[in-house]
């Protein structure tokens, strides 16, 4: 994903731009334009033929979020639901100057899908996909910062983008650019980072925190936003706080009659709960379990490759030994054997067990690489069908 969108090699990009400095990407320093994961075609299709309900689009006009009932209706018999898009009505404010804006597209268009599922593969971290289409000569927000990193992919149109340094550095998603208004609305009048225009093909990469602005110019213009919100430091933090919470010690009440708002009597409380956190932390699980802790959450803002039940179904009663399956994409697992005559393979949400004589097996499944019943370690064909199937029925596996 990253050589369509940077141009720079991977290794540039992350020692010198990630999370540090925007990196704007001409068209002829990249493979190809973005016409194959939208198009203005695309957008009509959604709009007018894909019964897109909100908060998949809404609507802006000036930097104001339009009420989602100025664009929505009910779909009519057999599709009663309130919130569907009318199409005509977002012709109506489109044609009056309001932006667009497709969310959610990881989970709309098949393209798209794709596109964000190699990117978090990538990257490493939870990825969203935007679009804004914006009426000639209109800007759809304000000057502001996201919480989350972005690459803009000019898809159509130009946009003349404005960007400028941080005034609060690597936001976290409690930290909004509203608690910054005055600040942002003095540096954007500064000499901006970068000033220019983006044409379709061309792409460009803001670390959260990084202000901007963009107006369209005399056509409608499309990009796309690639959210990715990175997994941090303080995460980790975060998690071993909620581990402290498991330390009576820590959850004890404070002396009755205390004087809450005595900054002096306080203080003493605090001097005496600093060392009682030292010892909590001495005492916590090892990283193992943070680190599980941060995977468990990396699990619930991601989502593995979709299945196709049908399909699957089908290639479950037509597999053969010499059928060739992999791990589903982006799937968290783990094997645990206690030893005895069971193997326990976790998965979110959900623990599967096994015999123990599967584990070879599962271990060579589990590599992500390609396998045939035929192959499997420690098994039959005939054992190794079954286990295949299983793992297909349970949406582990998916046909290569």
């Amino acid at each position: 994903m990253l050589d369509r969108v940077v141009s720079v090699d991977a290794q540039t990009f992350a020692r010198e731009f990630w999370g540090r400095a925007p990196l704007l990407s001409r068209a002829d320093e990249l493979p190809r334009d973005f016409d194959d994961l939208l198009s203005s075609d695309a957008v009509d299709e959604l709009v007018a033929e894909r019964g897109v309900r909100a908060p998949f689009l809404r609507m802006a006009r000036n930097g104001d979020v339009l009420d989602r009932g100025c664009f929505t209706d009910s779909g009519g018999f057999g599709a009663e639901m309130p919130d569907q898009v009318d199409s005509a009505r977002v012709l109506a404010e489109f044609a009056a100057g309001a932006t667009i804006v497709l969310q959610g597209l990881h989970r709309l268009w098949p393209p798209i899908i794709e596109f964000v599922r190699s990117a978090v593969d990538e990257i490493g971290h939870p990825t969203q996909t935007n679009a804004y289409v914006t009426p000639a000569s209109n800007r759809g927000f304000e000057p502001h910062y996201d919480v989350h990193d972005v690459f803009v992919l000019q898809v159509a149109g130009s946009k003349h983008w404005r960007v400028h340094a941080p005034v609060h550095a690597d936001p976290l998603p409690n930290q909004p650019w509203t608690q910054h208004r005055a600040a942002i609305a003095a540096r954007s009048a500064e000499e901006p980072a970068i000033d220019t225009e983006l044409a379709p093909g061309d792409a460009l990469y803001l670390p959260r925190g990084w202000i901007h602005s963009a107006d369209a110019l005399g056509t409608t213009s499309i990009h796309l936003t690639v959210g990715v919100g990175p997994f941090t430091r303080y995460d980790i933090v975060h998690r071993v706080l909620s581990a402290l919470a498991e330390q009576p010690e820590l959850r004890g009440s404070l002396p009755l009659g205390l004087d809450l708002a005595d900054r002096d009597a306080v203080s003493a409380e605090v001097r005496k709960t600093l060392p009682a956190i030292l010892a909590a932390l001495r005492s916590l699980p090892g990283d193992a379990a943070i680190a599980d802790s941060i995977g468990n959450r990396f699990a619930e803002l991601t989502r593995p490759a979709a299945v196709r039940p049908l399909a699957t179904v089908e290639s479950i009663g037509n597999l053969t030994d010499t059928a060739t399956v992999h791990w589903r994409r982006g799937l968290l697992g783990s094997l645990e054997s206690n030893g005895g005559a069971h193997v326990d393979l976790r998965l979110p949400g959900k623990t599967i067990t096994f015999p123990v004589a599967c584990l070879p097996a599962l271990e060579s499944i589990a590599t992500r690489r390609p396998v045939t019943a035929a192959t499997l370690p420690g098994l039959s064909s005939a054992d190794g069908l079954v286990l295949l199937r299983r793992l297909l029925r349970e949406a582990v596996v998916e046909v290569a």
